[in-house]
């Protein structure tokens, strides 16, 4: 049970910026994703990195820390 609770709030995204803002600038930095590739719900982020990860041929971790990182820049 604590190893789950632990994952969950691994992969947890950490946003600075509300997710059209990232999701806009993802899709500016990578033209082959589309919104249904970053078709995303809080709590459901296992979802989103599964998906780009697949899609991207990128870890979990790469693309959470991709994420994350056009959220805390301008």
């Amino acid at each position: 049970m604590v190893n789950e609770i632990l994952k969950l709030r691994y992969m947890e995204l950490q946003l600075s910026k509300p997710w059209k803002f990232v999701k806009d600038k993802l899709m500016e930095h990578n033209t082959g994703l589309t919104e249904d590739d970053l078709q995303y719900e809080k709590g459901k982020e296992d979802e989103l990195l599964d998906r780009l990860s697949r899609k991207m041929g990128r870890s979990r971790r790469e693309i959470k820390d991709w994420i994350e990182s056009m959220s805390f820049n301008e």
